[in-house]
């Protein structure tokens, strides 16, 4: 009895023609994966007899968000993937007709050769409304239901967020602009709807002031924080968000207004106060540099300043 048919005795029949064999190594979270999601898994492909993997993800620590349907491009792995759940991690086995086929993928894939595939389910986003609000006009965005591009905006936002914790900081502003031009082009009904739409401009806007601060772009950033401020004009992270990109432009005067005004809704914030020393410190540092650049340019002065 071969490799492959020694784990097929204790594995799962997926689609009851023993085309896709699937065994749970570890079990996953809440829902399957849904069949318009975009997935981020790690996975490892292996042909029988062979030690190594042929195909693998494994040397990348944060694999990229893959749209089924249109990104997982082997059907067997499709319909595993929708058969898991967040944090899985499960084998399958599939045959020639769920995998290569019967001319298989040379050179790295003999022709009608079964496959083993070692997959996890990292994360997913149930993308199908984004991708439904995407293929239709500008016009007919601004008939849906209000919730509907809400919802939308947060799955972008996400994105965003999911790129930002990846330190891919110009992917996730792409997300986060694509959220505020959805939220602009939305014509509010009532009073409202506009509010629902600055509530949810908020959280976006400090999101791009903060990515464009590790963007070591603090003027764009400052722009952003004084935005989120329009909206809510004591907003401690707007704030907070203003006097680092003022500090980052050594605009010490207006890094110390907006920190203290951030102080002083929260006094025990510990990365509020120590921006705060930070910026003392640079104030000093500026300090010494004035005096020391006037002693060298008027040396008679300060020889008989001393006296």
């Amino acid at each position: 009895m071969s490799p492959f048919q020694r784990l097929a005795q204790q594995m799962q029949d997926i689609l009851g023609d023993g085309g896709i064999l699937k065994e749970v190594i570890q079990a996953g979270e809440g829902s399957p994966v849904p069949r318009d999601a975009s997935v981020s898994i790690h996975f490892s492909a292996y042909l029988e007899y062979s030690d190594q993997p042929f195909e693998t993800t494994s040397y990348l620590k944060y694999p990229r968000m893959m749209k089924l349907g249109r990104d997982v491009t082997l059907y067997g792995l499709e319909v595993g993937v929708l058969t898991m759940k967040k944090g899985e991690f499960s084998r399958f086995l599939f045959l020639p007709k769920y995998a290569y086929g019967e001319f298989g993928c040379p050179p790295l894939i003999p022709p009608s050769a079964t496959v083993l595939y070692e997959v996890q389910i990292l994360d997913y986003l149930d993308s199908a409304e984004v991708d439904h609000f995407f293929a239709l006009t500008p016009e007919e965005q601004n008939t849906v239901p209000l919730s509907t591009v809400l919802n939308v905006v947060k799955t972008q936002r996400c994105f965003g967020n999911r790129c930002f914790n990846q330190s891919r900081y110009e992917d996730a502003k792409d997300r986060y602009k694509q959220a505020l031009t959805l939220l602009k082009n939305r014509e509010s009904a009532n009073e409202e709807e506009g509010r629902s739409i600055a509530a949810m401009q908020l959280p976006v806007f400090l999101n791009l002031s903060l990515t464009l601060l590790r963007l070591q772009r603090p003027l764009k950033a400052l722009r952003y924080g004084q935005r989120a401020l329009e909206v809510d004009p004591h907003n401690t992270k707007a704030l907070f968000r203003c006097g680092q990109a003022c500090l980052e432009m050594d605009d010490y005067e207006k890094a110390q207004d907006f920190l203290l005004m951030a102080q002083a809704n929260k006094p025990f914030n510990t990365d509020i106060n120590n921006m705060l020393k930070k910026l003392a410190s640079c104030y000093k540092g500026f300090m010494d540099k004035e005096k020391e650049m006037c002693s060298k340019m008027f040396p008679h002065f300060h020889a008989s300043s001393k006296k």
